[in-house]
C-alpha cells in the first residue's frame, strides 16, 4: 500500500522542542537511508499517526519533502510508555527497485481439527521476514491451520514451500501449535464441593414460622 505524506525539515533541538511540536499537532520524525542524509522533519500528527497504527508496518510512504518525492517505510516508532501514543517516527529512505527485508504479519486462517476437540491454538510467533520487492509487499500472510491436531505445531520450515515470498525468518520458528484441553482434577472438583459444603454450613437456618 503506497501512502502520501507532506513533510517539512526542522531543526534538530532539545527534547522540549519536540514536546512543543507535538502540542501543536505536529510530529516529529526522521528520514535516513538511499539517497538522503539524515534529515529530521516534522508531519501533520493526526494524519502520520492514524496510518502508522494501520497501515505502518508494510506501507511504501511517499514522502512530499521540498518538492521532492522520497520512498520510504518504517524503520521504528517510538511510544509513550503510558498512553501507547506515537511520540517519534523513523523512516528508511528505499530504492524501489530493490528488494528489502520486512516483517509481515500473519493471519491464521482455518479451524484446526484440534480446535475442535476442545484445544487450544497458540500463535507463538505472528509475523514473517520476507525478502521483497517495494511494490510487492503484502498486507498479510495467510497460514491454514485446519490440518492441526492437539498437540501439533506448524514451524516456518513447513510452509516456506508454500508462501510466494524468499522467506528470512528462521525454520524453527513456530507460527501456531494446538495445546491439549486444560483438564480440572478429581482433586480440585472435590476440594469446590467441599468448600461449597463449608459455606452451606455457616449460613443461617431458615426461621420456621
Amino acid at each position: 500500500m503506497d501512502i502520501i505524506l507532506e513533510a517539512e525539515k526542522r531543526q534538530a533541538g532539545a527534547r522540549s522542542n519536540l514536546t512543543t511540536l507535538r502540542n501543536e499537532g505536529k510530529l516529529p520524525a526522521v528520514i535516513y537511508g538511499f539517497n538522503i542524509e539524515n534529515t529530521p522533519v516534522i508531519l501533520d500528527y493526526r494524519e502520520t499517526a492514524k496510518v502508522v497504527q494501520q497501515h505502518g508496518q508494510t506501507a511504501v510512504f511517499k514522502i512530499q519533502l521540498d518538492g521532492k518525492q522520497v520512498n520510504a517505510v518504517l524503520n521504528e516508532v517510538q511510544r509513550d510508555a503510558l498512553k501507547g501514543t506515537v511520540k517519534h517516527v523513523d523512516f528508511l529512505s528505499i530504492d524501489m527497485s530493490e528488494e528489502l527485508e520486512m516483517e509481515v504479519p500473519v493471519t491464521i486462517v482455518g479451524v484446526s481439527a484440534g480446535v475442535k476437540e476442545g484445544g487450544v491454538l497458540m500463535q507463538p510467533v505472528r509475523d514473517l521476514k520476507i525478502k521483497v520487492k517495494p511494490t510487492e509487499i503484502p498486507e498479510t500472510i495467510e497460514v491454514d491451520v485446519s490440518s492441526l491436531g492437539i498437540g501439533d505445531s506448524l514451524s516456518v520450515a513447513e510452509v516456506r514451500d508454500r508462501i510466494p515470498y524468499q522467506i528470512a525468518s528462521d525454520d524453527d520458528d513456530i507460527l501456531a501449535s494446538v495445546t491439549p484441553p486444560v483438564v480440572v482434577s478429581d482433586d480440585t472438583a472435590g476440594q469446590e464441593d467441599t468448600d461449597n459444603a463449608d459455606v452451606k454450613a455457616t449460613e443461617a437456618p431458615e426461621s420456621q414460622s
